[in-house]
């Protein structure tokens, strides 16, 4: 492997002022991060740029960028016939998957071991196109509800109808348990194996593994694995919905080869090491094995900027680069029971008796938070900027501001085809805090602030975790969020603020302006197009377009979508001269100081048009 180096003549006294590594994709990006470290700790020069030919940079762990790497660009190659410029440079952790072989209707490849060990992964793209991993139900509206929740004993109840095809599958399991004299089965339990329920409820969805199945007359009693089944039965909220309530809780069952039965669909027998897919119908009925180009992500997440509160990573750019194949295993191997936009449940349960919480209502539950993967994940940084990127086919996040990030631009990037959060900033609690204590740190270098998200497409994230949003900002102060253009999405948005109280704490200043969010809560409600939590002081949400929420008929209130929410603990907000086709929106336990100013269809042509991307 080479790296070719080019020196531009900006002459100080004794060292180039700047300089140039070329690479391509047979190099290593971690050797060329080092050398211009190296360049720059010898004095060799001042700013380093990496320029990165078109191809796919394959990862096998992340590539980490520390305080020493300050004042470093990376470019990729780009062609300028979109807009925004389309990324020919792939930065990816995702494995090929060749030689398959036909076996019926299916294709099967055996799956290699990665860097020296077997492998699991829950995606997979063919051609370019996210497979389906193998589910039940090939059209959302047909999911099936459940009957009962039984809380004390840690019991789902389903119907029978449910699982028989499951059930089916596996007779030679199940009959000698016992049989009526038309020798269909009246009770009996058996265990399951890779099998998952994802669960949908109210604001969020749950994937639960499945440990046992018992048949009760025309009932199934689902128990699930350790942690998810601990948390999903103690925490209150959000809560599943039972028949009582008029819309009981839509879910779908996968990850068994026995429901493998649709084209696009595909299975991972993780102990066989075999992947088994049915091919879409083409026109070409003798479909080529080699024509199948398959990909599955290995790696979580691909970049790392690691700082310190005292040295962080400074003034890095990277321009044209595409993030791809990148997967979050944490379902897998201990489900995932999330709170609200993704953060998931560590640990929670319901109070009794409730506390009392001067200048807010009494709370009745806990909650401790984890958080998701993403593909780019910064801590401790400042001024790390990406223009003209694309995130896509991520099983995690895309970018995450994570914490003590100050400053930094995301301009004209393109989030789509991502499992949860495309992009988030600021902290949704850290993980020894109650999530409803009010998080004032006394190093207010912990907070990110000053982050700017512009001129942005988001399409299609959210595509797994249906209680992700697009743009999700916690306890984030001076953040501008402008001109971005948000669609074809689970849930809200743009969701800013956290904490469900009206208590001062580390938000304050941000804007929310001149964004276009349409066709949203594809699959989830209680959500608006642009949705806050908590005392923003100086916070302005304005010249807003919100518009076209989607209609699935499974959702446990069909009435309960908004165009702009100020949810609980909301103050000292300003919601001024945003666009929307009605004046649906909501106020929910919020407190002072907040300003509703000419929101709704009024709201002047010129503003309804220049929301959006700008070209």
């Amino acid at each position: 492997m080479r790296i070719k180096l080019l020196f531009i003549s900006l002459l100080c006294s004794l060292c180039v002022q700047a300089a140039d590594i070329y690479i391509t994709p047979d190099s290593s990006l971690q050797d060329a991060v080092r050398k211009a470290r190296e360049m720059r700790r010898l004095g060799q020069a001042r700013q380093v740029t990496i320029h990165l030919s078109a191809g796919v940079y394959q990862l096998y762990e992340p590539l980490r960028l520390r305080p020493e790497d300050s004042g470093l660009r990376i470019v990729g190659t780009t062609t300028r016939d979109a807009s925004p410029l389309d990324p020919q440079t792939v930065i990816s952790g995702g494995l090929p998957i060749t030689g398959w072989k036909r076996q019926g209707k299916l294709l099967v490849a055996d799956v290699p071991d990665f860097n020296g060990r077997p492998i699991d992964f829950r995606q997979l793209w063919i051609n370019g196109r996210k497979a389906v991993r193998a589910r039940d139900v090939s059209d959302f509206e047909q999911m099936n509800r459940i009957m009962t929740y039984d809380k004390k004993n840690r019991v789902l109840w389903i119907p029978k109808k449910a699982v028989e095809r499951y059930i089916g599958a596996n007779h030679k399991v199940l009959r000698p348990k016992g049989q009526n004299d038309q020798g269909r089965l009246q009770s009996s339990k058996f265990k399951v194996k890779s099998l998952e329920m994802v669960l949908h409820e109210m604001w969020c969805t749950s994937n639960l593994r499945i440990k046992s199945m018992a048949v009760h007359g025309d009932s199934v009693a689902v128990r699930f694995h350790d942690p998810e089944a601990r948390i999903q039965f103690e925490h209150p909220w959000p809560s599943p919905m039972t028949p009582n309530t008029g819309h009981p809780s839509p879910f779908y069952l996968t990850n068994a080869r026995e429901l493998l039965d649709e084209p696009g669909e595909w299975y991972h027998d993780i102990r066989e090491h075999k992947l088994y897919y049915m091919p879409e119908k083409t026109s070409n009925s003798k479909l080529q094995t080699s024509n199948i180009q398959a990909v599955v992500p290995m790696v979580e997440t691909l970049i790392e900027f690691i700082g310190t509160a005292e040295y962080p990573v400074r003034n890095i750019t990277i321009e044209g680069v595409t993030f791809s194949h990148t997967t979050w295993m944490r379902p897998s191997e201990k489900g995932h029971v999330p709170l609200q936009a993704g953060m998931y449940l560590v640990e929670a349960y319901k109070l009794r008796p409730q506390i009392d919480r001067p200048n807010n209502h009494k709370l009745d539950n806990q909650g401790w938070l984890g958080r998701a993967d993403a593909a780019v994940e910064l801590r401790h940084a400042e001024n790390i900027n990406f223009e003209g990127c694309r995130f896509e086919h991520l099983g995690g996040s895309g970018l995450d501001y994570v914490e003590g990030c100050h400053g930094g631009n995301v301009t004209r990037t393109t989030f789509t085809d991502i499992a949860m959060n495309g992009l988030v900033i600021g902290s949704f609690s850290p993980e020894g805090l109650e999530t409803h204590r009010p998080y004032q740190p006394s190093d207010f270098r912990e907070v990110c602030t000053r982050q700017e998200v512009s001129d942005c497409q988001f399409c299609d994230v959210t595509n797994e975790d249906w209680g992700c949003v697009a743009i999700a900002a916690g306890y984030v102060s001076d953040v501008n969020i402008h001109h971005n253009t948000i669609h074809d999405i689970s849930y809200t948005g743009i969701s800013l603020g956290w904490g469900w109280n009206r208590d001062q704490v580390s938000m304050k200043n941000n804007r929310v302006q001149a964004n276009l969010i349409y066709n949203y809560a594809r699959h989830m409600y209680d959500c608006a197009g642009i949705y806050t939590l908590g005392n923003q002081p100086g916070t302005i949400i304005s010249e807003n377009v919100v518009r076209d929420i989607a209609k699935p008929s499974y959702v446990h209130d069909p009435n309960h979508w908004f165009y702009l929410y100020t949810d609980e603990g909301s103050s000292n907000i300003t919601m001024r001269d945003n666009w929307t086709p009605s004046e649906k929106f909501l106020q929910n336990a919020n407190g002072p100081g907040n300003v509703w100013e000419n929101n709704g269809p009024q709201v002047s042509d010129t503003i309804r048009q220049n929301a959006g991307c700008r070209k």
